[in-house]
Parts: structure tokens; sequence; C-alpha cells
């Protein structure tokens, strides 16, 4: 999601579980159900019935039985209905694992991917050439922020403890990218100020809130935000891109901004039908998600206006932007996230094998650059829904796509 996505689009992996049932838990007193909670083993059929779990319990098993809908995406850990096989457990655990490393291990490509602009802006801060830093746009910067913050919040608020720090990364990456900028006096300074308290805002807030520290108050003002700011942000975006064939204007974000606000405001106020509030509560992921989306998109239009231009482009870069979002696709699937993997697997297919293709076609990569690229993410992939479908002793992994796309 492009550092999370990637910088857009970090990160603890799950090696210890405490027990089959639960892992990451905020609290011990969380572990167990309340007292009208029931768990009823059937020794035959070796299933158990999950009920009335504490809604911020982390069931490992159960909850990623059930997928979860476009509606539903910011619930946390949504609880399987019905009963849970558990004849397939060890390995299920496992993919659990590995896939929570996997999503770790894409902190490296996402650092490796902002740092080369991070030392290049320092040095030519320490030689005085405050002027080459007015090539980063810091407009573009604060964008890719805000949609690093609303994934943060989403992933925290979901107690995905892995995809939260690689946000977390994306933030802090950027921001420092941000301040650069600022003493470069490539960024206005009341601007610089107002970002440096959202982030240090944002990042206390979902901090307390992912260890269930907050009043809900709070969080929900917090949430709030980041969809108004989201949904303004957005059509904005879009629309500037293709500027100047399109008038140059601000009409697309003033008017999303009104709708954003009025949509919040109506949500507190009851008069939405009752899958009103869920739509508005997903509006902030999903627009963060289509943020990072639409860069791609943006890319490849730059690229058909400007051939010229993909000499410019880095293929190691573009081949960290595909690394860094397709490790994150296994654990989408695996818990079965909608937005999350839709928004990995177009980073990982438009952005950066994306961009791969285009510059083979340009010819500033070598055919076998070209065909390693392609093995690789194909091969991944294939592996992603294969194992996926046998730790859930699937028959086809077709049947993992139509979960994760249905339901179940």
């Amino acid at each position: 999601m492009a550092d999370s996505l990637f910088l857009p689009l970090a990160a603890k992996s799950s090696n210890a579980h405490s027990s089959l049932f639960f892992r990451n838990c905020p609290s011990p007193s969380r572990l167990l159900p309340p007292k009208s909670s029931s768990l009823l083993l059937h020794g035959g059929e070796k299933k158990i019935s999950v009920l009335g779990l504490s809604l911020y319990s982390r069931v490992s098993l159960p909850h990623r039985a059930a997928p979860i809908r476009a509606l539903d995406s910011d619930v946390p850990h949504p609880l399987h209905k019905g009963s849970v096989n558990f004849k397939n457990k060890k390995s299920y655990v496992e993919w659990d694992s590995l896939t929570a490393k996997f999503t770790g291990a894409a902190n490296l490509p996402f650092l490796l991917l902002q740092l080369p602009q991070i030392i290049l802006n320092a040095r030519n801060l320490m030689a005085g050439n405050k002027t080459a830093l007015l090539a980063v746009p810091w407009l573009g910067m604060i964008t890719a922020l805000l949609g690093n913050l609303s994934l943060l919040s989403y992933f925290a608020k979901k107690r995905e403890t892995e995809a939260v720090v690689v946000q977390t990364l994306g933030v802090i990456s950027t921001f420092v990218v941000i301040s650069q900028l600022a003493i470069g006096e490539a960024m206005p300074l009341p601007q610089y100020v107002a970002t440096s308290v959202v982030v240090a805002a944002g990042l206390i807030l979902n901090f307390l809130n992912h260890y269930g520290m907050l009043n809900s108050t709070i969080w929900q003002f917090w949430e709030d935000f980041i969809t108004v700011g989201g949904l303004s942000v957005l059509p904005q975006i879009m629309w500037s891109t293709f500027v100047p064939y399109i008038p140059n204007s601000i009409l697309p974000g003033s008017i999303a901004f009104v709708v954003a606000v009025a949509s919040v405001t109506l949500s507190h106020s009851g008069k939405l039908s009752e899958k009103g509030p869920k739509f508005i509560g997903a509006i902030s992921g999903w627009t963060a998600t289509l943020l990072f989306m639409w860069m791609p998109v943006s890319q490849m239009w730059t690229n058909f206006l400007n051939p010229d231009n993909i000499k410019g482009l880095s293929a190691i870069s573009m081949l960290l932007a595909m690394l860094g979002n397709g490790l994150l696709i296994p654990r989408a699937l695996f818990i079965r996230d909608l937005m999350w993997f839709t928004g990995s697997l177009w980073a990982t297919l438009f952005y950066g094998y994306g961009n791969i293709v285009c510059m083979y076609l340009l010819k500033t990569i070598s055919l076998e650059f070209f065909l390693a690229a392609t093995v690789g993410l194909i091969a991944w992939i294939g592996m992603a829904l294969w194992r996926d479908a046998a730790v859930y002793r699937y028959n086809s992994p077709l049947r993992s796509l139509k979960e994760l796309v249905f339901g179940s």
C-alpha cells in the first residue's frame, strides 16, 4: 500500500504463542471468556465453539476463519460464528506465525526505499545546497503521511501488531524527510508545525489505543479527523494527476471535504441506516488504500506522457517496492482482510512490477532482470495461494479468494 503499501506505503514477529488460541492480547485478563461464555469441546469431531469473547481478545484461529467484508474491515478481529475445525491446527499455527514474520520482514525493503532520499537530503543540507530539496514535493509527502497514519489507525484497531509497526516506520521515515524539507526551507514553517502536531498526536493515540489505554471518545474524534482528511485529499490528488489536461482546481477536494464532514455528522446523529456507520468507519482505511493504489496510476500516466522519464527510475527501487508489498500479501489473505489484500496486491503488481515492465519495454533493464522479477513474483503469489488453501484444507486456492471477496 506504496510505502505500506510502500511509503505509502513495520514489526515484532509473533514467534511465541502463549496458547493455541490466544496471542498478543492486551492483558492476561482478556485471555478468558466472560462468565456467560462457554467453550464446548466435541471430542469425536475435535471442534470448538467460541462464544461471547471479549472484544479485544486476539483469537488466533477462530477470527481468521471468517473473512472481513468491506464494511467490516475496521472491526477488530470478527469472530467465526460457528465451529472451527482444529484437525489441521499445527500447520495453521505455523502459517500464522510465518505470515506475521513476512509482514515484519517487509520493514527492510520499505526502509531501504526511503533511506536513499534521506541520505541525499542530508548531504545537500550539509553542503548548503537547499535548492536541491525543492525537487521533493512536500505536499506529496504529507499525502503519504496521511495515508500511513490512516492505515496505522486501521491496523491498531485490529491489533495487527506487525502491520502497525510497518505503518509506524512509514510515518517516521516520511516525517524525517518532511523535517529535512523544513530545515532546507523547502516547506513552509506553519505547515510543518501543524504536520508535526498531527504526527505526534497520531503516534501517541494509536499507541494508547493499540494497548487498550485510550478513551473511546478521543479515539472516535481521531478517526473522524483522518476520515475527513483522507476523503478530502483523495479526489484532489486524482484530479491533480491529469492537470494541465484538465483545469487546475481545488473544487474536487472542497466538495469531498463538505461530503466527508456531513457524513461524519450524520453518522453521529443516528440518522443513517444500520450499515451507514459501518460504511463511514471503513472510509479512512479504504481512502488510504486508494491513495496508495493511485500512486502507480499517476506514475504510469507520467511514463505514458514522458517515456524518457522512465530512465530516471531505479530498477532496484521498483524491485524493493514489489518485494515489500509482496511480503504483505500472504498475511492479508490469511486473515481474510480484503482491504489490505487489495492494496498490497495492487501495489505489488502495478507499482513495483508494473514499472519494471515499463522499464523493460523501454530497454532500461536487462531481459535477465525482467525474467527474474517475473518468475519470482509468480512463484511467490502462487505459493501464498497454495499454502493458504492447504492450511484451510481447501481443494482449490480459488475458494480462499472467494472467501476473501464474498465471505464464507
